[in-house]
């Protein structure tokens, strides 16, 4: 005898983060695309061109930087698409990019001096 397992709804978010500018290769409509390694899967990422320069004014304007893609859906802005699986992980379709300036870690001090 089968029983049926009840499925529930969950929501699938992906989040990459980098801290380098990647080189793009230009599709159509002058859509920027490229690669990233990430954990030894590689991720094929496509953004129309604004979007790709807020990463090329983030490298430009910030000595410290970090991106962050993902495919969630922030309130007024288009979501990310989860693409195809490719042979070596998958393709995610015009993500949602925040820029941030990383600012340097400040060194810690104690009652001994300061700490590196």
């Amino acid at each position: 005898m089968l029983t049926e397992v009840a499925m529930i709804a969950g929501k699938l978010e992906i989040t990459i983060k980098i801290n380098e500018l990647p080189q793009p290769k230009t599709i159509e409509n002058g859509w920027q695309q490229f690669d990233l390694e990430c954990d030894g899967r590689i991720i094929t990422i496509t953004v129309k061109p604004k979007i790709y320069k807020k990463l090329t004014d983030a490298a430009s304007n910030y000595p410290q930087w970090v991106a962050a893609m993902s495919n969630d859906k922030p309130r007024s802005v288009y979501a990310g698409k989860l693409g195809q699986q490719t042979d070596n992980g998958f393709v995610l379709e015009e993500p949602n990019i925040q820029v941030f300036e990383r600012k340097p870690k400040a060194e810690r001090t104690s009652a001994f001096g300061a700490v590196s």
